[in-house]
């Protein structure tokens, strides 16, 4: 039985995407079977793979109207085990034609369970908003990775995304964990940088992954040209460090076993 993880931070500029793309392809790499749904009208986690957005004809739009079987917006992607339901600008729309259905935060969890039997892990890129098409990746999510900057307004809003989650787990989805913070765009050699994580590991300690994120020329490169950091630069820090944040999720889903 596969988990889903959703990706999510209403704060954009943190990493949501490039957390996505590069943790799929990393499990992938490591023999995982993977499924990433964009559920971003922006559909960069769809470009960030190589799939070229105009041309997608079914998707995540489709996947939350019930028009389409999960199966049939499914595509293969050229990172090894990664599959990808793609997002479009129509994803856009979604939020008004929703809001008068009945049971509407749950859209996503009736389409998407039974994928769970066919994949390793199901990651859902997110929007940078708190809005319906976040709140239906939350209530289809077994868990959340929550990205942090490790800049000045890192911790601003992050009181909001935990008040959001917990409210989630009270009313639509009891088993929602938090996977982990993240900690991303970490530059050692700033001051802020290291106060950031200093900050987050006392008021967090036990959620906060071992894995840190740092700044790498390469990682901003890779979605220029649709690919993940695993296939742009294998032996780049931020490949390492995905590598890494991979494992390190595998080894702490073992241990629940």
């Amino acid at each position: 039985m596969g988990k889903i993880i959703a990706i999510a931070n209403q704060k954009g500029g943190v990493g949501k995407t490039t957390t996505t793309v590069n943790l799929a392809a990393s499990l992938g790499v490591l023999e995982k079977k993977v499924l990433l749904i964009d559920a971003d009208p922006q559909a960069n986690a769809t470009s960030g793979l190589g799939v070229d957005v105009d041309g997608v004809e079914f998707g995540t739009y489709q996947l939350l109207e019930h028009t389409q079987s999960a199966e049939n917006t499914i595509i293969e992607t050229s990172s090894p085990n990664v599959d990808l339901i793609p997002a479009h600008i129509d994803l856009v729309a979604i939020e008004i034609e929703l809001v008068d259905k009945d049971k509407r935060e749950y859209m996503m969890k009736k389409a998407i369970e039974p994928l769970k039997e066919k994949y390793d892990y199901i990651l859902i890129d997110c929007a940078p908003s708190l809005g319906l098409l976040t709140l239906n990746a939350l209530t289809a999510s077994d868990a959340v990775i929550i990205p942090i900057q490790c800049e000045y307004f890192a911790l601003e809003g992050l009181g909001k995304l935990l008040n959001t989650i917990k409210s989630v787990q009270k009313i639509h989805n009891v088993n929602l964990d938090i996977e982990g913070l993240l900690l991303t765009m970490y530059d050692s050699r700033l001051r802020l940088s290291n106060q950031v994580v200093e900050e987050v590991k006392k008021h967090f300690s036990d959620m906060v992954f071992d894995t840190i994120i740092q700044r790498n020329v390469r990682l901003s490169e890779a979605p220029s040209y649709g690919e993940s950091i695993i296939k742009y630069d294998a032996s780049s820090k931020g490949a390492t460090n995905y590598l890494n944040l991979a494992n390190e999720i595998i080894k702490k889903n073992k241990e629940k076993v």
